[in-house]
């Protein structure tokens, strides 16, 4: 992320030099990474200091974990039930239980033989007038009892004779999987809470203190990548047609007492002022573009960062 907008002097033009070529002045930057806080917990570690330079992979600071990790501790138990599930729909019904489904099913099948046979001697007694209608009635019901008694039986002896359906156990493998998900999603999150450096470089700002809270998504670490650092300028519309990325310069910093090479990576489209359809000719003219220009030469990396920089480009395509 860039700097606080536009520093005043470093992103004023200087005009052009006798020779045609285009003199900018600006400053010498550095890629700015910003690591954010992933969770809203307090600091518990601050394990380096503003100015230290820090390797990739290095500890910054230490988020409390406390509460993450007992989402882990849930989301480690979901999983292992969901596996307990899911190897139980695998395995099917034990011979235990099929052997009692069985042993119902036997029982049912006597009530419903002797419900049959009391209805029957009822029925010729009942025919004979012998006894009332009322009591054929309730052994009727009592019959019909026995047999939906016996058919639920027999089918649920026929479902664990022949396993677990197929859909039972893609909803049990789908179930592990979603809970597998979530575990990784919390093992990545809890991962984070450690600030790391994703790339060597020098630590240039601590926003927050031991026992701060940071928001989630505030920088707790900005750092100032290592390498060559680039110089920020500004180039005029009335030259900006004839610098392009690749555009080779000449860099001068006071101090040094020498010239640096340089080549232009980056030019932006969009002028630094607006809206630039409704300006005349000599408004145009005063628009700007934001441009980085690279510093090729391997000492660069020594030079430090927010130096005032002039870099003088060539407006055919190459600095003299």
């Amino acid at each position: 992320m860039h700097r606080t907008i536009l520093t005043i002097l470093a992103v004023v033009l200087a005009g052009c030099a006798p020779d045609g070529d285009a003199v900018l002045l600006g400053t010498l930057e550095r890629d700015r990474i910003e690591l954010v806080a992933e969770g809203q917990e307090p600091i518990l570690e601050v394990l380096v200091r503003e100015g230290d330079r820090v390797a990739q992979g290095q500890l910054l600071v230490r988020l409390d974990p406390a509460a993450t990790d007992a989402r882990l501790a849930q989301a480690r138990a979901a999983v292992a039930q969901a596996e307990g599930l899911l190897a139980e729909r695998v395995t099917g019904p034990r011979r235990e239980e099929v052997l009692a489904a069985r042993a119902r099913l036997a029982g049912a099948e006597a009530r419903l033989d002797a419900a049959g046979k009391e209805y029957g001697r009822v029925a010729e007694l009942v025919e004979r007038k012998l006894l009332p209608q009322n009591d054929l009635d309730r052994l009727r019901a009592a019959r019909d009892g026995a047999l939906a008694e016996r058919d639920a039986a027999r089918e649920e002896l026929l479902a664990l004779e022949r396993g677990t359906r197929s859909e039972v156990l893609d909803q049990a493998q789908a179930a592990l999987e979603a809970a597998a998900a979530q575990l990784a999603e919390i093992e990545i999150s809890r991962g984070r809470l450690d600030v790391t450096a994703p790339r060597g470089g020098l630590v240039d700002a601590l926003p927050y203190k031991l026992g701060d809270r940071p928001p989630r998504g505030a920088p707790v670490v900005v750092m100032l990548a290592d390498g060559a650092p680039y110089a920020r300028v500004f180039i005029p519309q009335p030259v900006r047609a004839g610098v392009q990325p690749g555009t080779e310069a000449v860099v001068r910093i006071d101090g040094t007492g020498r010239d640096w090479k340089g080549r232009v990576r980056y030019v932006s489209s969009d002028a630094a002022f607006t809206p630039y359809y409704a300006l005349n000719e000599r408004d145009r003219s005063r628009l700007s573009f934001l441009a980085e220009v690279d510093l090729v030469e391997e000492d660069a990396a020594t030079l430090p960062t927010g130096m005032p920089v002039e870099v003088e480009i060539g407006i055919g395509g190459s600095a003299r």
